[in-house]
């Protein structure tokens, strides 16, 4: 057990992209709804998705699905109100396909997703006297799924879709922080892991606004998801935009931020 005196660094953790492996899950399930629903017109590609998430508004994937449907309908001569959508019935098909039909046993997309983090990583920063948690804006149960049920911890701080404004609002970052001060003396760094723009943004966010602890440093490591890596091109690219949305460091994953490596931030 780490000493409450001798924390003075949290990480917090984004899950999607940095935990799990979602290339052929959620994203997957966006370009099957978006396909759905265009009656087979139109199903964005990979590059689509990064394309729409580097935005830096569109980190809940529901609706990222259906402002694919709308932009596509648009291109098509429709407007927003002419097209009808019903974002309940996008929720349910997507859904559908990433949990599965059968809601007391998944048997969908989440339940072949690669892991990208080992639990001894997590040892590692606990021993080296960081805190740690998660902020994530899938919903409470996917990401518990994966914290305990695949990874086997005991009750992480997690703050989930349903608990906090979605990315790059900071409201959830700041209430992952809460939930880890009883650890905590002193703190004087929060570093935010994420593979997205949004997520850069929310640390940029968390700087500038007054629910913030003026006397903490945050900061942004960018990590790079498998499915941008597959082609130098890409992954450069990739992680050019994380820079440029304030990230400090781009890593390739999320193990190659050490103890050490936290510790110099200081």
């Amino acid at each position: 057990m780490v000493e409450k005196s001798s924390i003075h660094t949290i990480v917090i953790f984004d899950i999607d992209g940095v935990i799990r492996d979602v290339g052929n899950s959620y994203r997957r399930a966006i370009a099957d709804t978006v396909e759905h629903f265009t009656s087979g017109a139109y199903r964005p590609t990979s590059v689509d998705i990064d394309n729409l998430k580097s935005e830096g508004i569109w980190n809940n994937d529901w609706e990222a699905s259906q402002e694919f449907i709308y932009r596509h309908q648009e291109t098509q001569g429709q407007s927003r109100e002419q097209v009808q959508l019903d974002y309940n019935a996008i929720v349910d098909f997507f859904q559908g396909c990433y949990r599965g039909t059968n809601p007391n046993n998944w048997t969908g997309y989440i339940c072949h997703e690669p892991l990208l983090l080992q639990p001894a990583y997590l040892d590692q920063l606990t021993l080296a006297g960081i805190a740690w948690g998660f902020f994530s804006g899938a919903p409470r149960a996917e990401a518990t799924y994966l914290l305990e049920s695949r990874l086997g911890l005991q009750s992480p701080a997690l703050i989930a879709m349903e608990d906090a404004p979605g990315k790059p609002d900071p409201t959830g970052l700041f209430a992952a922080i809460r939930l880890l001060k009883n650890q905590l003396d002193n703190i004087s760094l929060v570093v935010y892991v994420g593979d997205t723009v949004a997520d850069m943004y929310t640390v940029e966010k968390a700087r500038n606004r007054d629910g913030g602890d003026r006397s903490i440093n945050y900061l942004g490591v960018g990590i790079l998801p498998p499915h941008v890596q597959e082609k130098a091109s890409r992954r450069d690219a990739y992680a050019e935009k994380l820079r440029q949305a304030g990230a400090t460091l781009v890593l390739n994953n999320v193990q190659e931020l050490t103890p050490a490596q936290i510790q110099r931030f200081l």
